[in-house]
């Protein structure tokens, strides 16, 4: 007969086999689901981060508190404007490429609101941007076409706009390398329609219809 030392010993054994047997149960379940797709009616989440096999970030879903700051290079800066939310984009070396941001502020009765989808030059800042600003009433939404500088030292100049400036009139403005207006085209909140042409001072040098004509 059995003793009682030789009992427990074979209970003991016994419970570790079936302990064994459940958790490699578990774990396998978990790789099973961890490779099959998840559906889910909602989810509440205040960061996704969508990455590459070897974990290379690629796209970034971000509330507010989040939002990476951007990175260029290997360095990362911080963001510049209102606190806000929104997409981040990444290329294959990591660096921010782009991203759909939007957000607003209101204090002491006043408020500001912004949207922006950007498109960023490699390894620089944004060349490219759709673009909604609005601050106390005063509102533009536009096109804008940037050259970023190729040294640090320089400041990034706006090239081109298209839209709606804050005046409400719909403007097409032309900019020389050095962010200066030189070319102007519009139509006011009255519906006059107007071209002009300005030197490196911004003073208007031809307007179409000419402005001295009109007084005669």
């Amino acid at each position: 007969m059995e003793s009682k030392l030789e009992k427990e010993v074979r209970f003991l054994k016994g419970y570790a086999f079936i302990a064994t047997l459940v958790c490699a149960v578990f774990i396998l379940s978990g790789f099973t689901l961890q490779n099959r797709k998840q559906k889910f009616d909602e989810i509440d989440v205040e960061r996704i981060n969508i990455v590459e096999h070897d974990g290379k970030l690629k796209m970034v879903i971000s509330n507010n508190e989040r939002l990476p700051d951007p990175t260029s290079g290997g360095k990362t800066f911080k963001r510049q404007g209102i606190k806000t939310h929104g997409v981040i984009f990444y290329n294959q070396l990591g660096d921010e490429c782009g991203g759909l941001l939007y957000g607003s502020e209101e204090k002491d009765g006043k408020y500001s609101a912004a949207a922006l989808l950007t498109f960023d030059q490699y390894k620089n800042d944004q060349v490219l941007s759709l673009m909604y600003g609005e601050r106390d009433g005063r509102r533009e939404t536009g096109f804008n076409v940037i050259d970023q500088p190729e040294t640090q030292e320089a400041n990034a100049t706006e090239r081109i706009f298209v839209g709606r400036s804050r005046d409400r009139a719909a403007r097409v403005t032309l900019y020389d390398t050095k962010g200066k207006a030189r070319l102007r085209m519009f139509v006011d909140v009255n519906g006059n329609p107007k071209l002009e042409f300005l030197d490196e001072s911004g003073k208007v040098t031809k307007s179409l219809p000419d402005s001295s004509e009109n007084k005669n």
